[in-house]
């Protein structure tokens, strides 16, 4: 079986919006990468690290969270809860994906897009298994962490002080197995040599532990 590369609307209800989904031979699980502001599902970053993901036998989503017009509204960018509401029905229709209902779920979330990952993961935890943030908000999605029960890695680079501190009172406030990794010398959008690298060797190893889970013969 080769690579399965598609491109389809991911359905939210009546709404569909663009995706580009990725599943490699003998998928072990799928991650949904949930962007920022101002970002989208062709962000060369996401886009670079959902290929490490990949090279895992993990099939990678990226969609688009809102509308183009929407995306033109600044207070839709940032409406956490409206964002929240739309990984929750992501989710959903991952659930009911032939190719998708039976591997495990995690969510990779960048920017203001971290909150909105946790805040599905809070609302989703019988189906989302692992949630990693990149440079994240967390702290946006303050009332939904106690909730949040996978796995969560939060990782930051080391120059963007203002995001690591937010981080670590974010740190406090999950309950589920965490982890809080420091990029030396990276800033917010990890553009540095080797940055990005680190991120998604953080990042796979947290989703092999959590997701590509082997049955047993």
């Amino acid at each position: 079986m080769s690579t399965l590369l598609m491109t389809e609307p991911v359905q939210l209800g009546s709404l569909a919006l663009p995706g580009d989904l990725v599943i490699p031979p003998q998928a072990l699980g799928v991650v949904m990468f949930v962007h920022g502001s101002g970002s989208g599902r062709q962000s060369p970053r996401n886009r670079w690290v959902a290929g490490e993901f990949q090279k895992l036998h993990l099939a990678t989503l990226l969609f688009d969270l809102l509308t183009e017009e929407e995306a033109q509204d600044r207070r839709m960018v940032f409406d956490i809860d409206l964002l929240g509401r739309r990984v929750v029905e992501a989710i959903h229709w991952t659930e009911h994906h032939p190719d998708l209902a039976d591997l495990r779920l995690g969510l990779f979330g960048a920017s203001t897009g971290a909150a909105a990952a946790l805040a599905g993961a809070a609302k989703r935890p019988d189906r989302v298994a692992a949630v990693v943030s990149r440079g994240g908000r967390p702290d946006l999605a303050l009332a939904s962490l106690p909730h949040v029960q996978a796995p969560t890695l939060l990782i930051v680079g080391g120059l963007d002080t203002e995001v690591l501190a937010l981080n670590r009172q974010a740190l406090r406030q999950l309950h589920a197995p965490k982890r809080l990794e420091v990029v030396p010398g990276a800033g917010h959008l990890f553009q540095e040599p080797g940055a990005l690298d680190s991120v998604a060797l953080f990042a796979s190893s947290w989703f092999e532990q959590y997701l590509c889970v082997r049955r047993s013969a």
